[in-house]
């Protein structure tokens, strides 16, 4: 068994809303802002795929 934490796979940044985040350095802040901006970017197209989704099946069943 090693010693050595390069042998360990890297931990996914991960960010909890409303965590303490008073520890963390500017670097740290501006990964998790990245992290939360791809987030909301992936919700965003979520939404729009449903949305989409639902007006095509509102359009075909239209009388």
């Amino acid at each position: 068994m090693s010693l050595n934490d390069d042998d360990k796979p890297a931990r996914k940044l991960a960010h909890e809303i409303g965590m303490d985040i008073s520890m963390l350095s500017a670097d740290e802040l501006r990964a998790r802002i990245a992290l939360l901006q791809d987030e909301i970017s992936r919700l965003n197209r979520e939404i729009a795929a449903k949305t989409s989704s639902r007006s095509a099946a509102e359009s075909l069943f239209k009388i």
